[in-house]
């Protein structure tokens, strides 16, 4: 147990559940590093600022929650950046020393989710590990756990994809890392080598997201946290993302047509390669070539000829 953190009782299930995505995913080879240098499907946050009529979403609900939480605004949580949240941003602005002008830049969301992460920043601090480290996300559990030499040494709550953006399920590797990478990134960024996308671990300035299916595939940490992670993992770190290839539990299969790109992608491209219908690369991107072998799959199999991957072909192919 480190942080706090009781790790023995889900210990037993992830070492069988890492060793059936080890079967299913073989690490991939590292790819070059400017590759994955841009994470364009990720978290860039809107500025928001006074105007009539007023600005309204999910980010100004976000930001009125966040005020309330630091005693700054007593209004409802409506997602509608009137005057009462352009009052509580004035005086969140003046007390942190902030440009005083009511616009929410990232910086003003960054210094929120410092002063929201204060108590997880206090959190007892550990050595940096030793030995062969690895890393394991729990996209079930919303867990990132750190294995030295193949033991759980530390465990942090982290957020993971939405059900329509879910997180790549795989073993990869980290390929990349940067600090203050951009607007929504928090003050970290671990990419990874995922073929069909950009995707990392990274910080956020949404903490109130944290143990929640939030992101558009990555995992978010607390900044503090991964701050801490940052300074103990290496380029060429292994990255063991478990869970349903298929997305959030629960939400069934998706529909699959030329252009998707994901975790279920890849799933179906090892099926039929398993099979003998699919001899391109499995990079979870749906081409050409996996056009052609679902055609040739749907029409050994007695299925209504089409080139997507419907209900019926799931169940042809057993998934």
């Amino acid at each position: 147990m480190h942080g706090g953190i009781s790790l023995r009782g889900t210990w037993v299930l992830l070492t069988g559940i890492l060793l059936t995505t080890l079967v299913l995913f073989p690490v991939l080879p590292v790819q070059a590093e400017e590759e994955l240098c841009c994470p364009v499907n990720e978290d860039i946050e809107r500025t928001l600022y006074p105007a009539n009529p007023p600005l309204q979403g999910e980010d100004v609900k976000n930001l009125q929650a966040e005020l309330k939480a630091l005693n700054y605004y007593d209004g409802p949580i409506n997602g509608v950046y009137g005057v009462l949240t352009q009052q509580a941003v004035l005086k969140y602005q003046r007390n942190q020393q902030l440009k005083e002008d009511g616009i929410v830049t990232w910086q003003v969301w960054h210094s929120l989710a410092k002063n929201l992460e204060q108590p997880v920043a206090k959190t007892n601090q550990l050595p940096p590990p030793t030995g062969e480290l690895a890393i394991i996300v729990d996209t079930t559990k919303r867990k990132l756990t750190v294995l030295a030499d193949g033991k759980p040494y530390k465990q942090f709550n982290v957020a993971c994809g939405k059900p329509s953006t879910p997180s790549p399920v795989g073993t990869w590797k980290v390929v990349h890392k940067a600090t203050n990478w951009g607007t929504g990134f928090g003050s970290r960024w671990l990419g990874l080598n995922v073929p069909w996308g950009k995707y990392g671990i990274h910080g956020t300035n949404k903490p109130f997201s944290i143990g929640s299916y939030a992101s558009h595939g990555c995992i978010r940490m607390h900044n503090s946290s991964v701050e801490q992670l940052y300074s103990w993992i290496p380029k060429g770190t292994p990255v063991y993302i478990i869970g349903s290839p298929f997305g959030v539990p629960g939400q069934g299969h998706k529909r699959l047509v030329r252009g998707d790109r994901g975790s279920d992608v890849f799933e179906v491209q090892r099926t039929l390669k398993r099979l003998g219908y699919y001899d391109a690369n499995i990079d979870g991107i749906f081409g050409y070539g996996l056009e052609t072998a679902i055609k040739k799959f749907r029409k050994a199999n007695g299925l209504p000829m089409d080139n997507c991957v419907d209900r019926k072909m799931y169940e042809a192919l057993g998934l």
